[in-house]
């Protein structure tokens, strides 16, 4: 897992690498400089014009050092220097070494021109940004922003804060196509209304101390390819269907039996031995048609699920999908939630039952996983005013309960009974439609019912719906591609892993 450090875990790096490497701080700037550089050479041609706008702090000597090494290899460069302060050690060395001629910005001459199709570096403030900017140097973010040319962000958008942003003012925060943030994401990237400050983010490996990153503590974690390939278990020849358990998902409902073949394909698709279905006497035939690897337990209703079967306690449980809201349908799920000690996977309409019965949520099973999507997720919770605090209310809302809660979308974030967080790297806008949840729940309960611990079912599950989601969007494009793609690529999505 990459670690979500904090600012001043950030600054620790910095003086851990420094003190054992060992290296000086000025040699430290010249690596990170030096990987912005690589990465500039690789995106842009000598022929465009760039400009960087830089502070006074160690961000500003990142960028003059950036200036240096592009001017050195032929680029056009132009640098405005904004006068904020006493120069920082390293920034002033970095100053001394530039070698062509600069302009200053400061309160009485804030104006600057630029050329036609110029690229834009940023290099103002960096991580150390604890209030909101204001006065010249507010000007110039605004009217770089106004711009609209393309801009890239050292290490962090200028004016955005590295994690909470409900106190900052959005107009002057950089609005970045790029941010190239040295080795460890910043909170603030993961949260999604921030997505049009940080644009596009990477991350530029600058050599911290590993002893460092290893032994010190975070919460927070950013979910690889690495993590998901080290947590899927391999296969024995002689495993049978016995070894890879039985799943049962409670789904469907009169309108809805698609939620349930969704979560059926996806579930079996993900590797499970046995799945069984529940849904309404409706569904039977087409369940049975569409679905011939699982067996279909119909319920004695017609249009929705209300019987309680025993035999679904010998199995690992997920119910939601498509249920409805039926008064018997609720006492369903009230009464599976009573008679069952193993954790459950918990999506869609049960979540909604449970925002109308709250007190019920005392007697979910520990290590329970539920999944909401944002507008769920606030009829359970209540509102919030920024996603900093929303994601404040996920983490204490999984360790209230003692369960694990998925909030879906971008970098979708998984909440842990021990106020761990983990937010994933795949997926894409294409899964924003109807029944792309239903697929997640399929391969969780898969997960689980594979012997996966509640928290790996539900990080690798996460991973996997969105490599998945990944795949079908290279085939068939982001608008196009159905949740049944994303079932479909899941094939490649476990070979890619398994490569």
């Amino acid at each position: 897992m990459v670690k979500v450090f904090s600012v001043e875990q950030i600054r620790a790096a910095d003086a851990y690498t420094i003190q054992h490497e060992p290296i000086n701080s000025w040699a430290l700037m010249e690596r990170a400089a030096s990987k912005l550089f690589d990465w500039i050479q690789a995106y842009s041609n000598q022929e465009r014009e760039i400009v960087l706008f830089c502070g006074s702090g160690n961000n500003g000597g990142d960028g003059l050092a950036l200036a240096r090494m592009l001017h050195e290899a032929g680029f056009k460069v132009q640098v405005y220097i904004l006068e904020l302060g006493k120069l920082s050690k390293d920034c002033k060395q970095n100053l001394e070494k530039l070698p062509l001629a600069y302009e200053i910005l400061d309160a009485t001459n804030f104006e600057f021109e630029l050329p036609t199709q110029a690229l834009i570096i940023d290099a103002i403030f960096g991580t150390g940004l604890n209030r909101k900017v204001s006065g010249f140097s507010a000007q110039v973010i605004q009217s770089i922003n106004q711009t609209n040319a393309e801009v890239i962000a050292v290490d962090m958008p200028s004016g955005l804060f590295a994690e909470n942003n409900e106190e900052n003012d959005s107009r002057s925060i950089i609005q970045a196509k790029y941010t190239l943030s040295f080795q460890f994401p910043k909170l603030a990237f993961l949260l999604p209304e921030n997505s049009a400050f940080v644009g596009s983010w990477q991350l530029l490996d600058i050599g911290l101390h590993p002893t460092y990153i290893q032994e010190t503590e975070s919460n927070h974690f950013y979910i690889t390819q690495v993590d998901a390939v080290s947590m899927l278990k391999h296969r024995n020849r002689f495993s049978h269907k016995g070894t890879f358990g039985h799943a049962v998902i409670l789904a469907g409902s009169k309108g809805k039996v698609g939620a349930a073949l969704l979560a059926s394909k996806a579930c079996l698709r993900s590797g499970v031995g046995l799945l069984s279905i529940q849904s309404p006497a409706i569904a039977y035939p087409i369940l049975q048609s569409q679905v011939p690897e699982a067996m279909v337990l119909a319920d004695n209703h017609e249009d929705y699920i209300a019987e309680l079967k025993p035999e679904i306690f010998k199995h690992t449980i997920a119910i939601g999908p498509g249920i409805g809201m039926d008064e018997q349908t609720q006492l369903l799920l009230k009464r599976i939630i009573q008679e069952t000690n193993q954790p459950l996977v918990l999506d869609a309409d049960a979540l909604n039952i449970l925002a109308e019965n709250r007190t019920w949520l005392s007697f979910l099973p520990q290590g329970t996983i539920i999944t909401p999507h944002p507008g769920e997720f606030k009829r359970l919770v209540g509102d919030w005013q920024s996603d900093f605090e929303r994601l404040q209310k996920q983490v204490d809302f999984a360790q209230k309960f003692g369960i694990y809660v998925v909030l879906k979308g971008r970098h979708s974030s998984i909440a842990c009974p021990n106020g761990e967080v983990y937010f994933n790297s795949t997926g894409n806008p294409g899964m924003a439609t109807g029944g792309s949840g239903d697929a997640l729940t399929g391969i969780i309960v898969s997960f689980l019912a594979q012997n996966y611990a509640p928290k790996e079912a539900t990080i690798l599950g996460v991973y996997v719906h969105g490599l998945a989601g990944d795949i079908a969007a290279e085939k068939w494009g982001e608008i196009s591609m159905l949740p049944s793609d994303l079932i479909e690529s899941l094939a490649d999505a476990f070979k890619h892993l398994n490569a």
